[in-house]
């Protein structure tokens, strides 16, 4: 049986650090913003078991002048829960989320090799590729709600 639930911020560290931090401290899997009362993480549950997290944040980007954006974090399944369409219906989840509290925009910072990922779910890139210093390329995506 698999289900999405609302979970906190430190259960995320159980998928954040193996899959987004490997081999760093568990502090490097805090991110600002992760206990505000309007930031929500979501877990993909198998059989009672955390295999994937999202988490959303009431951000907004400057480079579009929309009031209400959020902003995704964290997205993370664990490699051997991978391509089984967990991380999809976590966006789902995201989504609906938005639309519930009438989102405009949802944006984030995608790793390069997740780019087709979310260009799937109708996300688009904005700009150029980018260094996060120990952690990769990455692409600015968005999608209008």
């Amino acid at each position: 049986m698999s289900k999405i639930k609302t979970i906190d911020s430190e259960s995320t560290f159980i998928v954040r650090n193996p899959v987004l931090r490997p081999g760093l401290p568990v502090e490097t899997c805090r991110f600002e913003g992760d206990n505000l009362p309007t930031t929500t993480h979501f877990g993909y549950f198998h059989e009672e078991m955390l295999v994937g997290i999202v988490s959303v944040f009431e951000k907004s980007n400057a480079n579009w002048q929309f009031d209400k954006q959020i902003q995704v974090r964290g997205m993370a399944v664990l490699d051997e829960f991978q391509k089984k369409g967990i991380g999809e219906k976590l966006m789902h989840n995201v989504i609906k989320l938005a639309k519930e509290n009438q989102k405009k925009l949802i944006w984030f910072y995608a790793r390069k090799n997740a780019v087709p990922f979310y260009e799937r779910l109708n996300f688009h890139k904005r700009g150029t590729a980018f260094e996060i210093e120990g952690v990769g390329t990455h692409y600015m995506m968005y999608r209008l709600l």
